[in-house]
C-alpha cells in the first residue's frame, strides 16, 4: 500500500480509485433503474466521424481521435473506465520497473503525457473488442440505422420527454438489442408497453406509439 501512495504514484493510484468509485456508483444507480452510462451518453453529442476526411482544425483532429477510440460506437462510460484502468496500471507498472531497476520513482508529472499516450491504444483495443462483441458475426451485423421501424418493448424505467428508458427488441437474426428510447411527441410510455422506433438521436431513439397491426404482429 505504501508503494501506491508514494508521491510519484498518487496520480495513477487516483485513476484506479476513481474507476472503482464509478463502478460502485454505476451499480448503485442501476438498482434504481438509472445508469450513469446512459446519462453520460445522453449528455454527449452525437458523432458522425469520417476518419478519411482532411483535418482542417483542432476540433476535427479531436473528433477523429475520439472516433479512433470508438467513441459513439461503445458506451462512453466504458471507454472512460478503460482509460482510467489503462492509465493507472501503465503508470504503476512503469514506476515499479523504475524502482526495481533504478531504485527510485520517476516524478509523476514527467510520466503523465507518455502514460496518457500509451493508454490510448489500450482504450482503442477495448473499444474494438466490445464493438466486435456487440455487433457479432459480420453476416448478422445490424447497424443502428436499421433499427428504425422496429417495435420494441420498454423493459426498464418510464420513457418521457427528457427521460429515456431502456427498451428491447429482436432482429431477424434472433439477436436481442437493448436501446434507450425517448418519446417523440410528448407521450409517456411505461414498462411493458410497445413503442415504434422512428428516429435515431445520438445514443437514444425517438419513439411513438405503434398503430399498424401488421408491425405489431411481426414484432
Amino acid at each position: 500500500m505504501g508503494f501506491f501512495l508514494q508521491d510519484g504514484n498518487q496520480l495513477f493510484t487516483g485513476a484506479l480509485v476513481l474507476m472503482l468509485m464509478i463502478a460502485v456508483l454505476e451499480g448503485a444507480m442501476l438498482l434504481i433503474g438509472v445508469g450513469i452510462s446512459d446519462m453520460l451518453d445522453n449528455l454527449l453529442p452525437d458523432m458522425d466521424v469520417d476518419l478519411d476526411a482532411p483535418d482542417t482544425e483542432a476540433g476535427g483532429v479531436l473528433t477523429k481521435v475520439l472516433g479512433w477510440l470508438r467513441f459513439g460506437e461503445v458506451p462512453a462510460l466504458i471507454l472512460l473506465v478503460a482509460f482510467l484502468v489503462s492509465f493507472g496500471v501503465t503508470g504503476l507498472l512503469i514506476q515499479m520497473f523504475s524502482e526495481s531497476l533504478l531504485g527510485l520513482l520517476i516524478p509523476g508529472w514527467l510520466l503523465t503525457i507518455p502514460v496518457f499516450l500509451l493508454a490510448l491504444p489500450q482504450v482503442r483495443f477495448v473499444g474494438n473488442l466490445l464493438r466486435r462483441f456487440a455487433v457479432g458475426d459480420e453476416t448478422e451485423a445490424v447497424g443502428r440505422k436499421s433499427f428504425i421501424g422496429r417495435v420494441a418493448v420498454i423493459t426498464i424505467g418510464e420513457a418521457a420527454s427528457g427521460s429515456p428508458a431502456e427498451a428491447r427488441f429482436s432482429d431477424e437474426f434472433g439477436t436481442t438489442h437493448y436501446v434507450m428510447v425517448e418519446p417523440d411527441n410528448g407521450e409517456t410510455f411505461s414498462q411493458g408497453e410497445q413503442v415504434l422506433l422512428v428516429e435515431e438521436r445520438g445514443a437514444n431513439f425517438r419513439v411513438i406509439r405503434p398503430t399498424n397491426e401488421h408491425l405489431l404482429h411481426n414484432n
